[in-house]
């Protein structure tokens, strides 16, 4: 069977589900941090599992809501190049990434120069402007956020799609560069290539690539090469990057969770984004499934000092899962203003801008512009389509 014929069926449609997967990753990123990471919001000197000594062994897994992140991410961003252009995508791209992340950089320096921090934070202003960037960890410079860590996972991610569709998104090129890519990256580890290794996105490479493979999937699901390659980057995802996972939990929280728990929750990851794009539930639809994830990734950003300042504000106060549950609420607020007053007014002021940039560098050439003639009517599945109805859930 060839893989670079992919047959003509309707439109994958919206798949509203998975925003609610991703509002459920990000909720449990969030419970990571305020039940279980080796923080001491609650109380000083006491880290926040010994608050939750019963909650935080199950919330400790909350640090997978990553993995399941880079999964998702695997599979729309390929959606969301397919059909387009270098110069479309990177538009994309920016427009969703950067306006709330700028207001959430903003936001969590002003409170932790000028209203609260903890005792072990210090942000200079000159850290601020690197951050604004997004290319803080480039160059060595401090978060303002831990969060944004997995920023330049996505960032580095972004390129290397980008660098591929320079060649050309095919069927199969799409699953050759999704089967090669991490086994090379998880190679060039093992050899201790620490430049090629972080080119390369070696900790999670399968997550994204087996993602890819599961749109692929998702577009001819009789397509074999398409499972011979979900299940490689599944077994590697499971077997090798979940351990990079269980790794960070031992260096950031006080557990140690056994092996075999961190292969099944990788292989969970796997399963729960397989369910809601391969079979009749990614049907389902509903607009609190839409504003779920409009909500996911400003809550991922703002949610971990502002909820810190919370907890530390009422701990003293309130039963400790009343304030837990006031600082979620608190930022899923936050998440919301940033949405309704940042992300939806400044974003489609940057895409105009940008798209009239990229056409501007279009004709440098000095010919003059002419109006284009409208392209025929295609028979072929068009994946800017559901990407245009999912940009939601794009990252």
């Amino acid at each position: 069977m060839s893989s670079s014929k992919i047959p003509a069926e309707p439109s994958l449609g919206r798949m509203a589900v998975l925003d609610a997967v991703r509002l459920f990753a990000a909720v449990a990123v969030v419970l990571y941090h305020f039940t279980a990471r080796a923080h001491d919001p609650w109380r000083e000197g006491t880290v926040s599992s010994d608050i939750f000594p019963d909650l935080s062994s199950f919330t400790v897994f909350g640090q997978f809501g990553v993995d399941l992140f880079f999964i998702i991410s695997g599979f729309v961003i390929l959606m969301s190049a397919w059909g387009r252009d270098v110069s479309s995508f990177t538009t994309s791209r920016i427009t969703r990434l950067f306006p709330g992340y700028w207001a959430a950089v903003l936001l969590t320096a002003g409170l932790l120069m000028f209203v609260w921090s903890p005792d072990d934070k210090h942000v200079a202003l000159t850290d601020v402007g690197v951050n604004l960037t997004m290319l803080q960890t480039a160059f060595s410079v401090p978060m303002v956020d831990g969060v944004y860590w997995t920023l330049w996972f996505e960032l580095r991610f972004y390129v290397l799609v980008g660098i591929l569709m320079m060649f050309g998104l095919t069927g199969a090129r799409v699953l050759a560069f999704a089967a090669i890519w991490p086994a090379a990256a998880v190679l060039a580890d093992a050899a201790g290539a620490g430049l090629l290794s972080d080119v390369l996105i070696a900790e999670y490479a399968p997550m994204f690539a087996g993602g890819m493979a599961l749109y692929m999937v998702a577009r001819d699901k009789r397509n074999l090469l398409a499972w011979l390659v979900l299940v490689q980057n599944v077994a590697l995802g499971a077997g090798w990057a979940s351990l990079n996972t269980r790794a960070r939990l031992m260096e950031w929280t006080t557990f140690e969770p056994p092996v075999m728990w961190c292969v099944l929750a990788s292989l969970a990851c796997f399963v729960l984004v397989a369910l809601v794009t391969l079979t009749p539930v990614a049907r389902i639809t509903g607009s609190w499934l839409t504003t779920a994830g409009l909500l996911t990734y400003p809550l991922y950003l703002i949610h971990q000092y502002w909820g810190f300042a919370v907890i530390r504000l009422l701990s003293d106060d309130l039963p400790r899962y009343a304030v837990l549950a006031i600082a979620v609420g608190a930022s899923l607020v936050l998440a919301w203003l940033i949405h309704r007053l940042v992300e939806r007014p400044l974003s489609p002021l940057l895409k105009r801008g940008l798209k009239r940039a990229f056409e501007s560098l279009a004709h440098e050439d000095g010919r003059p512009r002419t109006k284009r003639t409208p392209a025929p009517t295609r028979t072929h599945v068009d994946a800017s389509a559901p990407e245009r109805e999912m940009e939601s859930a794009s990252r």
